[in-house]
């Protein structure tokens, strides 16, 4: 596909996805809500991709919600989004986030704020530039910080208390407090960036792509289990599914002979 707002580059079995409309800090328009919905709702069956990295161009992640672009939409142009227009056609964006199979690696750095923050809270793993400022916009404006689903994720992340802080009044937080409250996974010099999220990928893609794709599943549905029972169930489906592949095959036997494995998704 070509877009106009987002660029792919495919390297190897990861894709590089950069959100590019750098002149506007990345700001989201009704335009790169559609380019998005379409990535993301074609990665359930990419079975060449095995992980995503997602970053911004220039000199922020993303501002959030393009306000000008959105106030210039023709409505009738706008999706029906679940019969709640824009808004719904921009949250089901980061539904398609989580329900790809693959990984999302977040490189964050500037501004990541509202919708931009929301894409790094959907995404597994956050990796923060030293510049980087995040925060809950939306309350800024005379919105509600429960938006994109920041309700969902952030307090799951950072626990209650700090999720309210930082809903309730839309402060910034930066790398460090962001690392300390697990926010972020690690903090790196913004033009080791890149350098650092291929570390992250290299270490994925030695995983089967059948065991990475059943933990990035078993994973999310564990954090909302009622159970330890209910949790346990999905590993025992789900390493029985691992245990059943040629991969795991071979992935035994690479580690009896002290090798790499050579995967084929079989």
């Amino acid at each position: 596909m070509t877009y106009r707002t987002i660029t792919v580059e495919r390297r190897g079995a990861a894709d590089w996805l950069t959100l590019n409309r750098p002149e506007a800090m990345n700001a989201i328009s009704l335009e790169m809500v559609g380019e998005l919905a379409d990535y993301f709702g074609r990665k359930f069956d990419d079975r060449d991709c095995r992980v995503i990295v997602m970053r911004g161009a220039g000199r922020a992640f993303c501002a959030g919600l393009d306000i000008k672009d959105s106030a210039r939409a023709d409505p009738a142009a706008v999706p029906f989004g679940g019969g709640y227009g824009f808004q719904g056609h921009l949250a089901d964006v980061y539904i398609r986030m989580r329900r790809c199979p693959q990984p999302i690696v977040a490189l964050v750095h500037g501004p990541a704020c509202g919708g931009g923050l929301a894409f790094a809270l959907a995404s597994d793993i956050r990796v923060a530039g030293e510049s980087v400022r995040m925060n809950s916009a939306f309350i800024r404006i005379g919105l509600s910080s429960c938006d994109m689903g920041v309700s969902y994720f952030l307090p799951r992340l950072v626990g209650a208390s700090v999720a309210a802080e930082l809903m309730l009044t839309g402060r910034f937080i930066h790398a460090q407090r962001a690392l300390a409250t697990g926010l972020v996974s690690e903090v790196v010099a913004d033009d080791a960036l890149e350098a650092t999220a291929e570390t992250y990928v290299a270490d994925m893609l030695y995983a089967s792509p059948l065991g990475l794709r059943l933990t990035k599943e078993g994973l999310a549905m564990a954090i909302d289990a009622p159970s330890l029972e209910a949790a346990m169930a999905i590993e025992n489906r789900n390493q029985t599914l691992c245990a059943q592949s040629a991969d795991f095959a071979e992935g035994m036997r690479a580690f009896l002979e002290k090798r790499a494995p050579l995967y084929t998704g079989r």
